[in-house]
């Protein structure tokens, strides 16, 4: 839980401190104080869109970055029209990048029309020394610019362009110290992420992430810890423990902790009733880990395990570190010692040089493993990953054959591992009213399935047992246990 005395005895009359967060703090209230001169002036507060795009990590940095806007003043709103929009950019796949430009594009009109409009773009496309280029030259009316390493500096940046009223681009090539002291402010009052660590050591051929996002570098388990039993008083009942291989957690720390024992630590966190994780990556998924999922009462009985293909051949060329024989192994593993575990995971479709045969051990392991649920797609070259440069390009027309096909046959395997659990009871988190129909309320299984069943927004945020009665593809519909409210 963010401690307000401490922003609020930084002094802002003399020069910024050094150390952070209190730089960061001095810099929130120089702006807070020119949001208030804003106000008056405008005669309403002034309003601010973030627009997220990509992984949780993401919407985790969005979350900060609003509370920050809101202790300067900033209102939020949805509307694109908004006095300050932020855009917290993916680069995963490069129609995430073209798709913003296409939205900054639409920015431009807004600006003309509303010159004092304040626009930004931050996240992982910026950490791209091309695209901040193309910005600089092309989108000129951007006003501030930043990458992942340097979330925190949001309010510095912000004070430096009002400041001067020129564009500020700071974009750091390699990553430096983790600051997470800062406010955040939450979608759900009951639920969040937490990092636990930042960047990736893996790269993977297809993938721009550890070039984006850096090295890992793990936070302190106490500084964790600390942070999450702050969210429990504040009346958070379950977090999902944040990084892009959480499996790695605690190498980089002085006195290494392994990722089984920190979840070990979190699940004693009194009145937490849910602990959830992402992503994990199958080499590095342990015998320990799987025993303290095992153990562990509130770790949700859902893993989601990245299979990518199911290719030995096409995995060493992805260089996933495993094979498909080592991978089923894990999964026979993780049944044993979790029986009721729900597994999702990653597939991609159409890697550089895969042949029919490739995609048959693919369809082989989806059948084997029985996934819950899958995230699946086409290979999409992405610019300065080496899997870019591969020969054997498959044609798009085959790829969307065998997209096609994998498809069905997750959707033949989800409805049958659906059909099997309706009449069942099981406890349900409700997170919000459902948005098409007024009278059902929205939540999710410990496996993290969607349930929705007739209540009402009082239930918002409780724990209650709930009887399956439909299925209906990848969602359930269901009923309150007489009693239970």
């Amino acid at each position: 839980m963010f401690d307000y005395q401490r922003l609020e005895a930084v002094d802002v009359h003399g020069e910024a401190p050094e150390r952070e967060p209190e730089r960061q703090y001095y810099f929130m209230k120089k702006c807070h104080e020119w949001a208030e001169g804003e106000k008056k002036r405008m005669g309403r507060p002034p309003t601010v869109s973030i627009q997220t795009l990509g992984c949780q990590m993401n919407v985790k940095d969005s979350e900060k970055m609003t509370a920050v806007l809101m202790y300067i003043g900033y209102e939020p709103v949805e509307q694109k029209e908004a006095d300050f929009v932020l855009y917290n950019t993916c680069t995963v796949r490069e129609n995430a990048n073209m798709k913003i430009y296409g939205r900054l594009g639409y920015l431009k009109n807004q600006k003309e029309k509303n010159p004092e409009m304040k626009i930004a773009l931050c996240g992982c496309m910026m950490q791209e020394a091309d695209e901040v280029e193309r910005v600089r030259r092309d989108y000129p009316f951007v006003d501030i610019v930043f990458g992942t390493h340097n979330i925190y500096k949001l309010a510095e940046l912000f004070y430096r362009h009002i400041q001067s009223g020129r564009p500020v681009i700071d974009v750091w090539e390699k990553e430096r110290e983790i600051v997470e002291d800062l406010p955040g402010h939450r979608k759900y009052a009951f639920k969040t992420g937490v990092n636990i660590m930042y960047g990736c050591n893996n790269f993977c051929s297809y993938c721009i992430v550890p070039y984006v996002r850096g090295r890992e570098r793990s936070r302190e388990p106490q500084d964790i810890l600390d942070e999450i039993r702050g969210l429990v008083k504040d009346g958070v009942v379950e977090v999902m423990l944040l990084g892009q291989n959480v499996n790695s957690y605690g190498k980089t720390l002085e006195n290494r902790q392994t990722f089984a024992q920190l979840l070990r630590e979190v699940n004693q966190i009194e009145g937490l009733r849910r602990i959830r994780f992402m992503t994990s990556h199958p080499k590095d998924l342990s015998p320990e880990l799987i025993d303290a999922m095992g153990e562990c009462e509130k770790v949700c009985r859902h893993l989601h395990l990245p299979l990518q293909s199911g290719s030995s051949r096409i995995l060493k060329m992805m260089n996933r570190h495993y094979t498909k024989e080592e991978y089923l192994a894990l999964v026979e593993r993780l049944r044993a010692g979790i029986p009721d575990i729900s597994l999702t995971t990653d597939i991609i479709v159409g890697f550089p040089g895969e042949t029919e045969e490739d995609f048959a051990e693919t369809l082989d392991v989806v059948r084997k493993v029985r996934y819950d649920s899958a995230y699946t797609f086409i290979y999409s070259k992405r610019s300065g990953t080496p899997a870019a440069s591969m020969e054997g390009q498959v044609p798009p027309e085959i790829v969307k054959e065998r997209f096609e096909r994998l498809l069905k046959e997750i959707q033949a395997v989800s409805s049958e591992i659906n059909g099997s659990r309706l009449g069942q009871v099981a406890d349900v988190l409700f997170e919000e009213v459902n948005s098409q129909d007024d009278s059902l309320i929205t939540g999710r299984l410990s496996n993290n399935a969607i349930v929705h069943c007739p209540g009402t927004a009082d239930w918002i945020g409780r724990i209650l047992p709930v009887k399956l009665t439909e299925s209906r593809g990848f969602y359930y519909m269901g009923e309150i246990v007489s009693g239970s409210p």
